[in-house]
């Protein structure tokens, strides 16, 4: 039976709706005298489908992408026993946290149905908070009101809401890890080895910007939905007004982190660009060095084989200070050539 006040919030496993779809429909046919569309049960259960909003005459369908720690399922045959897949992603476990996974929001009349992963934390930590807000409300004449959700349309945006902190809550380690990167990019002494963690790194925010903006299609197209079935929902205009105030809220959150998912991979591709300009600039450093070198050695080989020509006449050939004159020319030869290249700042730092 439906509550004389209130409204219900019915959340299942995705393997566990699957398994009891059947139940659910009864179960909702009896309560509020609606039925699921077969095409929105099959994106219910569907893992790979991208955030977005649908809705009929009768209920709104919110699916939205949360982060999940990797891979879990349940068997059909037992639905609730979580069977873990390790996580097949490579680098630094920073990453391994962008794995997503869907969870569907169905808003009928006075009912909210969830269907989350099997071992979603979002969804057990929010319903632990609100049980303990909903106690502290009974207990005390005083508390607000407030921290209980209104209606379903309140509670659905809530734990979107601690969806999206959790990406945001993401944005610190991430930069933490390329802040870590780009220093060695740029260390002269040191060698950059980890280019696959680099470019899964940048691969991972590639992914998470496409999230981030079926989030914020999804949130937006929820908002613009809104006035339009506030005529035909019992909706009052301070509700209808909180929810838009809350659906604005998540989406600002959404586009934060849309803002530096981007700048994120900014940076990544400048300080990868910068790595390649200033290994760039160590070979030039190093062909310049060598350039000299052979400048300055070029005369005196010049010298040494004009001498070693074998000619009967050849003059100083036979004197005895021939050979001190030869190296004292050769040494002024040598700091000429090094005093010159110097003045032209072809050697050292500069």
């Amino acid at each position: 039976m439906m509550p004389t006040s209130g409204y219900l919030w019915m959340a299942f496993a995705r393997r566990e709706f699957e398994v009891l779809q059947q139940s659910v429909q009864a179960t909702l046919d009896k309560l509020c005298q609606v039925q699921i569309v077969d095409l929105h049960l099959t994106d219910i259960l569907n893992n790979q489908l991208p955030s977005h909003f649908d809705f009929t005459s009768e209920y709104d369908l919110l699916v939205f992408r949360r982060l999940a720690s990797g891979q879990s399922e349940t068997d059909l045959s037992s639905p609730g026993t979580i069977l873990h897949t390790p996580s097949q992603r490579s680098g630094p476990p920073v990453l391994r946290k962008i794995d997503t996974s869907p969870v569907a929001f169905l808003v009928l009349p006075g009912i909210l149905l969830t269907v989350h992963p099997t071992d979603c934390s979002v969804r057990d930590s929010f319903a632990i908070r609100l049980l303990n807000s909903i106690n502290t409300v009974n207990s005390s004449a005083n508390a607000s009101i407030n921290r209980v959700p209104h209606n379903p349309s309140d509670l659905m945006l809530r734990i979107v809401s601690q969806m999206v902190d959790g990406y945001l809550n993401l944005r610190r380690e991430l930069t933490r890890q390329l802040d870590h990167w780009q220093s060695e990019l740029l260390n002269p002494r040191t060698r950059f080895k980890n280019w696959n963690a680099l470019l899964d790194a940048r691969l991972s925010l590639h992914l998470l910007d496409e999230i981030s903006e079926d989030q914020r299609s999804a949130v937006q197209d929820w908002i613009d939905s809104l006035d339009a079935t506030a005529k035909e929902s019992e909706t009052t205009p301070k509700e209808l007004e909180l929810l838009k105030l809350r659906s604005r809220d998540v989406l600002e959150h959404i586009e934060r982190v849309v803002h530096h998912v981007r700048r994120l991979e900014q940076s990544a591709e400048t300080a990868v660009q910068m790595h390649f300009n200033a290994q760039s600039n160590r070979t030039n450093d190093i062909m310049r060095t060598l350039t000299v070198l052979t400048a300055i050695f070029l005369p005196l080989n010049l010298i040494t084989g004009f001498f070693g020509m074998n000619f009967e006449n050849f003059p100083y050939i036979h004197s005895e200070n021939g050979v001190f004159w030869t190296i004292f020319i050769m040494a002024l030869i040598s700091l000429f050539s090094v005093f010159f290249f110097w003045r032209k700042k072809y050697l050292g730092d500069h």
